[in-house]
């Protein structure tokens, strides 16, 4: 049985993030979650951890439409920022959109693990946690 560490729910829905933080604390699977009400936020945190490591989310679920620094924003900033991070991070697309255009982008994306339709649920978050591999 797999238990993550940290969690970062990067996404601007205060109901939403409530909502997930109690789906995966059901599980007990996992630790820490951190959240986040926009990319901008998350980056920042990034920013001032960077060596730190253990301070940085394990894993990360992440909205693409946001305010001030969207999903995609964020993960061109997460690119850049991704060498100075002693830290494999897979990043979980969690969106409400069903646009097929956005699934092929997430895909062109090395850094994006999967993109998932909203919400999370206790079978989505476990899913995702006893295939990860952590490093």
């Amino acid at each position: 049985m797999s238990m993550i560490q940290t969690i970062a729910i990067i996404d601007d829905d205060d109901i939403y993030r409530f909502a997930s933080k109690r789906i995966i604390n059901a599980t007990n699977r996992t630790k820490n979650i951190q959240t986040y009400s926009n990319g901008e936020k998350a980056i920042n945190f990034f920013k001032e951890n960077l060596g730190h490591p253990n301070n940085l989310p394990d894993i990360i679920f992440l909205d693409l439409n946001m305010p001030i620094i969207d999903g995609w924003q964020f993960l061109d900033m997460f690119k850049l920022l991704k060498p100075k991070i002693n830290k494999n991070i897979p990043i979980y697309i969690f969106s409400s959109s069903i646009n097929p255009d956005d699934l092929i982008a997430s895909k062109q994306i090395e850094e994006v693990s999967n993109y998932l339709v909203k919400p999370i649920t206790e079978e989505k978050f476990l899913d995702i946690i006893d295939n990860l591999e952590i490093s």
